[in-house]
């Protein structure tokens, strides 16, 4: 991909930004533990409401960027998508361990390489303009 902070499509910039913020969120979530997690039907369905959203961030960048993802395999994004949609269509079978894997361990990870990835384009985390 585009190496300067004018080739990054502008959907594909706040899309970034916008999975940071519900990285942020999730991470108040898995501060709160495990145990209340497990105890919580409603952090439990927290949690999977913003792996949907995630998911959404990243079709977004895939409808605004196709070669995206696949030009930046080591931020993980296409996983989230997967799991967006294992989420919204099979809601039924969700496994909530799993669940709590991906918030408190992947999650973190993805949002740690995209920072390092805005700051390799010259951008920052704030919704603002370019460094």
């Amino acid at each position: 991909m585009r190496g300067s902070t004018n080739e990054l499509h502008p959907r594909v910039r706040r899309s970034l930004l916008d999975l940071l913020d519900q990285a942020e969120v999730t991470a108040r979530l898995v501060a709160r533990g495990k145990r209340d997690y497990d105890a919580d039907e409603m952090l439990r369905l927290a949690a999977e409401s913003l792996l949907t959203r995630m998911g959404e961030c990243v079709d977004r960048i895939d409808k605004a960027d196709p070669a995206f993802l696949a030009a930046h395999p080591s931020l993980e994004l296409r996983q989230l998508k997967d799991t967006r949609n294992v989420l919204a269509h099979g809601y039924d079978i969700v496994d909530h361990a799993l669940v709590w894997f991906i918030v408190s361990t992947n999650v973190p990870v993805v949002a740690g390489s995209i920072r390092q990835f805005l700051l390799t384009v010259g951008l920052s985390e704030s919704k603002g303009e370019p460094q």
